[in-house]
């Protein structure tokens, strides 16, 4: 049986796949550690080191517009909401998502897909200006070339942390896409700084960022993609039957820990999203996400890293004739 690289985050849902429990038709898996995972993108698009990663969508779509070899699989291991995520300094002013033209915002880097959700949903529900702030990064993108000119790189080693208590920047993304750490992925690096508290002054855009974020996945049936399976396109193309067989082995391995574990206790957040939803947490397919895929596009054509030209139908995102049922 030939062998497969993977690499994925910690996700109880994944690991009776990469443990073996589950199969995958005619291959074995070799599981591949990278801490944190996020470093793993960079490393398959630009030098498909593996042979099945996991990677953000964002990432994925700019990687299929160059023309880099990979083959997606609709499987979406994470989800989360970003009403949240936008954080204010204390000396900002800022009341109101309007009030954030004209301002600095950090982000790690432009193209990450939280930014790409928070922009989105800045610009369609409240009509902010976007391209009138200027995006402080402190990464590269993992394709480079895309970012537009109102983006200023951190050339002083400091995080974005800390330039958001020192109100040297107005707002910031917080966790992975900003706040929550410094510079590029790397070993160790989801520990290396400490997310600003309300006592350093930072404070949230929205007040009640879940009844909003609930509110807005009700009218819009759109739940945010925070991830997708990538696979070398060489290995779609010696075995055609590839992409559905691992789309089927990573459904069976959601299928059991559901099973074992119905409330999402091994991820409380995905159980608390279960219950905003009133649904599954991480649907896979292509049909059970069509409204979210569709407005990934959408927002991120609008925000000019694809080119108008990309294809919308999600189909034509992922191999053609696999066979994906929703999941």
């Amino acid at each position: 049986m030939s062998k497969l690289s993977v690499v994925l985050g910690n996700y109880a849902h994944g690991k009776a796949l990469l443990s073996g429990d589950v199969a995958i038709d005619g291959y074995t898996v070799e599981p591949v550690t990278v801490e944190p995972v996020i470093s793993a993108y960079r490393r398959m698009i630009r030098d498909l080191e593996f042979d099945v990663s996991e990677l953000a969508p964002t990432s994925y779509l700019l990687a299929l517009q160059a023309g880099v070899p990979l083959t997606a699989i609709p499987v979406f291991l994470n989800r989360r909401f970003h009403h949240s995520d936008v954080q204010c300094s204390a000396t900002s002013g800022i009341r109101v998502p309007k009030d954030l033209e004209g301002k600095r915002v950090g982000v790690r880097a432009y193209t990450v897909t939280t930014a790409v959700w928070v922009r989105g949903i800045l610009r369609d529900e409240y009509g902010v200006d976007i391209d009138s702030i200027t995006w402080v990064v402190d990464d590269d993108d993992h394709i480079e070339g895309r970012a537009p000119s109102n983006v200023e790189r951190v050339t002083d080693g400091r995080s974005l942390g800390e330039l958001l208590r020192a109100g040297e920047i107005d707002a910031a993304l917080s966790g992975n896409a900003g706040t929550g750490r410094a510079g590029a992925p790397r070993t160790g690096w989801q520990a290396t700084t400490e997310e600003p508290t309300l006592e350093d002054g930072p404070y949230p855009l929205f007040a009640d960022p879940e009844v909003l974020a609930t509110d807005w996945y009700l009218r819009t049936g759109i739940y945010p993609l925070h991830s997708v399976i990538a696979v070398r396109s060489e290995l779609v193309q010696r075995d055609p039957n590839l992409p559905s067989a691992l789309y089927a082995a990573f459904a069976e391995s959601k299928r059991r820990q559901v099973e074992a574990d119905p409330e999402w206790s091994a991820l409380p957040r995905l159980g608390k999203q279960a219950k905003q939803i009133a649904g599954d947490p991480i649907p896979y397919g292509l049909r059970a996400n069509d409204a979210s895929l569709r407005a990934l596009v959408k927002f991120s054509r609008d925000q000019g890293l694809l080119d108008a030209d990309f294809p919308s139908e999600p189909q034509s995102l992922f191999e053609d004739g696999g066979e994906y049922p929703d999941a």
